[in-house]
């Protein structure tokens, strides 16, 4: 995949992928601020902000006027909140790339904010709260999240609080942005099916006028852990969910592919190990898996589990003898091998589609300020053995790095904490 990097004067920057084989184009808007970038007041308002984007310029005042003009023209469009970004996009027929740049342009600097919707929105955040809140499957991250990172903003959930997403004013947004929505910290992805010259020069013509400014900075993790961490979040469920993990590394971090290899082998897809022993020899999980998660300046390695009830001690000692098993023991090279074709694999699949490679880009430059192709990345995968993975094991798999989230009717953090 090519790419070409612009930049403009007022440090905005324009990241272009052409791709021959495809008839749709996408447009990424990326600022590189998120929920760990709030004051405790402030709690939710990156993502309030995003909902706030779709609700009406000057130009398209209502949210009708933004949808019905991309519903138009079949285009996909929606944006995402995450904890140290915020990006907003459109996805259409090749033919309309000039339609998609000025409506995602028109949002993202010139939202008008309106104090009657701001009210309207404030419950429907509300109940999108609720919804999380209903939903084991995905609030067993924020639990875990909060176990490793309490006391910090990167420790609390996206969507804020019902107390402080009900307190917001125009005013709060409006000095939200002006403090964090500049040029300097804007990058925008064009990939599909277009004119690259035509392209950035558009892109140029609405951006070229925003504003720089400072680039913020969060209070940034201290990990301290000294002894295995447990919080139960106690709930009547049908099932109890559950993530056992470790702390590991950021995302700069010279072991960050010894450490996705590492994930990979152990619960990356199903032949894994845990997936193995877990599922298919003991029948105690429909969903199981690891991944890894990593920021600036923390990471972590963890496993994901929906079980019964009374099975939990099991899946945690089920879990727990894989991690020091692979600490104790060297993986085989075929397995290795076969977690790096994986990796591969799913990368070069999941990169056919324009609005995957806008992605692809995009958050390796918000991120790291660097973007490594697929065959850099490769590369660095290829070199890792099996030395590297045992080496990367015994440092993350400590019990004084363990950390175990748990939702369902339980109530023993002692009994549990024993386990680990």
């Amino acid at each position: 995949m090519n790419y070409k990097k612009n930049t403009l004067p007022n440090g905005l920057r324009i990241i272009t992928a052409p791709m021959k084989n495809t008839q749709t184009v996408t447009v990424l808007v990326m600022v590189g601020v998120g929920s760990r970038y709030e004051s405790k007041k402030e709690a939710g308002i990156s993502h309030f902000l995003e909902h706030m984007f779709f609700k009406g310029t000057d130009k398209r005042p209502t949210t009708l006027s933004i949808t019905e003009e991309l519903d138009a023209i079949g285009g996909e469009y929606n944006a995402f909140t995450g904890k140290d970004r915020t990006s907003y996009y459109a996805k259409v027929d090749a033919k309309h790339f000039s339609t998609a740049l000025d409506i995602v342009s028109d949002i993202y600097l010139h939202s008008k904010m309106d104090e009657e919707e701001i009210e309207k929105e404030k419950g429907t955040i509300i109940q999108e709260i609720n919804m999380y809140e209903d939903t084991p499957v995905r609030n067993i991250h924020d639990i875990f999240e909060s176990l490793l990172y309490g006391g910090n903003p990167l420790g609390e959930e996206i969507a804020g609080s019902k107390k402080s997403v009900s307190s917001f004013q125009r005013k709060d947004f409006l000095d939200y942005m002006s403090r964090f929505y500049v040029a300097n910290d804007t990058v925008i992805a064009i990939a599909g099916n277009f004119d690259e010259k035509k392209a950035v020069a558009e892109t140029k013509k609405y951006f070229s006028e925003m504003k720089k400014g400072e680039k913020f900075n969060f209070n940034k993790i201290s990990e301290k852990q000294k002894s295995p961490q447990v919080k139960i979040k106690y709930k009547k469920t049908d099932q109890t969910h559950l993530i056992l993990g470790a702390r590991a590394y950021d995302y700069k971090h010279k072991d960050r592919y010894v450490l996705a290899l590492l994930s990979v082998i152990l619960g990356g897809n199903m032949s894994s190990r845990l997936f193995t022993e877990v599922r298919e020899k003991r029948g105690l999980a429909y969903r199981i898996s690891t991944g890894v998660e990593s920021y600036v300046d923390c990471g972590y390695i963890a496993t994901v589990a929906g079980i019964e009830h009374k099975n939990l001690n099991l899946v945690i000692k089920t879990i727990l003898d894989e991690y020091k098993k692979i600490v104790l023991e060297r993986v085989d090279e075929k397995e290795l091998q076969k977690a790096k074709d994986f990796i591969k694999g799913r990368s070069v699949m999941s990169l056919e589609s324009s609005d995957e490679v806008a992605a692809f880009f995009i958050d390796q430059e918000i991120q790291k300020g660097k973007i490594e192709t697929l065959q850099e990345i490769f590369k660095q995968v290829d070199k890792v053995n099996a030395g590297n993975i045992q080496r990367v094991a015994k440092d993350i798999f400590r019990k004084e790095k363990l950390n175990l989230a748990v939702i369902g009717p339980h109530k023993n953090e002692e009994k549990l904490k024993k386990l680990l």
